[in-house]
């Protein structure tokens, strides 16, 4: 019997203000059969550091999170 642990990603992307949600998927395997799994989830608002995030996040807020969306984010909060 061997146990293996699977780590995957994904992202969501919700509201004006583009937040990005990653969902970690971590499955629990046995002989290549899942036997269990758990769901973790993390936000990201656009002034969030994702310096240390995965390549795939960095792209995606990079791309996502524009001057327009940043200036927006900003005065919302006053």
């Amino acid at each position: 019997m061997a146990l293996t642990k699977e780590i995957t990603e994904d992202y969501e992307v919700r509201g004006k203000f583009k937040i990005i949600q990653k969902r970690t998927r971590t499955a629990i395997m046995e002989d290549g059969a899942e036997i269990s799994y758990k769901y973790h989830r993390t936000s990201f608002m656009c002034d969030a550091d994702v310096s240390g995030e995965s390549d795939e996040l960095k792209a995606l807020a990079g791309a996502l999170w524009t001057d327009e969306i940043k200036a927006s984010y900003e005065a919302s909060k006053d």
